[in-house]
């Protein structure tokens, strides 16, 4: 099973999203503007790391993203969707379709699909529909996407199961903090096996509604699970590049950059001389080694805003709110210059140096792009977040499919 993750566990076989602690408030500035020199193309969907639709998120890249009713030119471009390298799939808002309608999927007996994504922080519950899905250039139509928040099922609806995992329900604009989750990880479907007819251990994504008030877990063919939009496309199929420029250490306004589709597919998405890390195929988890601790449920994921490990010290300190309740990031007295050693299955190893700054200091500036914000996390568990993506070119491959000119099949990580 593939869970969404980033700062609590949620089961044994992973998917990674979340925010893994609190945001930024604010929405005066006194930062700078960051632009990378954006690659071009017909492949090339431009990306943004701002303070996102409600003008209050750390730490948040997003682009938009257009739906379509399947086969029509009935379509709705929706701002504002967080790029996540650690999901899968496309979940969007129903208040951000602005009524577009959409064929809602159904089982053999007439009884709609709703899921339950589960998330560190919270839920997103809502019916699986079917629509074309296009960026850049590229189309992936017609393919099953998650509609959160649709009123046709509300929270009331929500059945005890899907309403007792951490955190609650994040199916409004205010909650989600953005219109929707555009998941490009390493994984075609959200679930995969653990969903599929027959499974003897399922997780419980998927619903059968023959009523808005009686749902019940149900499984989901891997055909009709909720697909990472990519690996649909007809073409530059097998992965993307994140690409955003470095930051100075008090952070940015904004940053500008681009999710490049396809690994090795173009000339502008070749690998070069990146290094290449395999992961556990089943998790997407690979082992980061940090001051003598290894850290094996470790992932690189854009969704989360910022790096999430270990406990707080008397170094790395916990930040607190003006209630003196802890925020989840760390407030060192002086930023902290630190190191740890990524490991992939396949033996490839990289020292990444990062720093750890004051989480309050750096929210002071009325920034909003950081790479040098940090927090704790659960035992065993490295979030490389989105801090780590400034000044690298992040390849996410997808499973299963292979990069034109060499032997590599995905999933891998590699920058």
């Amino acid at each position: 099973m593939r869970t969404f993750l980033s700062v609590v566990m949620l089961a044994s076989l992973t998917i990674v999203l979340g925010c893994g602690g609190s945001s930024s408030s604010g929405s005066s500035s006194s930062g700078s503007n960051s632009s990378s020199n954006p690659a071009s193309g017909a492949n090339v969907q431009p990306i943004v790391v701002n303070s996102g639709p409600l003008g209050h998120y750390a730490n948040g890249v997003f682009t938009s993203v257009t739906v379509c009713a399947p086969g029509t030119s009935t379509c709705q471009t929706i701002s504002g969707v967080l790029v996540d390298t650690g999901s899968y799939g496309l979940r969007v808002l129903s208040s951000a379709l602005n009524g577009l309608a959409l064929p809602q999927q159904n089982d053999a007996s007439g009884s709609p699909i709703v899921e339950c994504a589960q998330f560190a922080d919270g839920i997103t519950w809502g019916p699986i529909e079917t629509a074309d899905v296009k960026m850049a250039g590229e189309q992936a139509s017609p393919i099953p996407i998650q509609v959160i928040g649709d009123p046709k099922f509300p929270d009331s609806t929500i059945p005890p199961a899907c309403a007792n995992q951490p955190g609650g329900p994040q199916d409004t604009q205010q909650a989600l903090m953005t219109n929707g989750i555009l998941g490009v990880g390493p994984f075609r479907q959200d679930c995969g096996g653990a969903c599929a007819p027959f499974t003897s251990n399922n997780p419980g994504f998927y619903y059968a509604c023959p009523t808005a008030s009686t749902c019940v877990v149900t499984t989901e063919n891997i055909s009709q699970q909720v697909q990472n939009p990519v690996w649909m496309f007809a073409t530059d199929n097998n992965g993307v590049i994140v690409e955003l420029p470095a930051v100075p250490a008090t952070g940015a306004l904004s940053v500008n950059g681009s999710l490049i589709f396809g690994i090795g597919t173009r000339s502008n998405n070749g690998l070069g001389s990146a290094k290449v890390f395999t992961p556990d195929p089943m998790t997407g988890n690979f082992t980061t080694q940090y001051q003598g601790t290894s850290y094996t449920k470790s992932f690189i994921d854009s969704g989360s805003n910022g790096l999430f490990f270990g406990q707080p010290t008397t170094v790395l300190k916990a930040c607190t709110d003006s209630s003196g309740k802890p925020t989840g990031f760390y407030c060192p007295d002086a930023p902290q210059n630190l190191s740890a050693t990524q490991q992939g299955a396949n033996g490839t190893s990289a020292a990444v140096n990062f720093t750890v700054g004051n989480a309050n200091t750096l929210f002071s500036a009325n920034n909003f792009a950081f790479n040098d914000l940090a927090g704790s996390n659960t035992a065993n568990i490295f979030d490389w977040g989105l801090s780590f993506f400034f000044g690298r070119n992040v390849y996410t491959a997808i499973e299963g499919q292979s990069v034109p000119s060499t032997t590599l099949t995905g999933p891998f990580w590699a920058y």
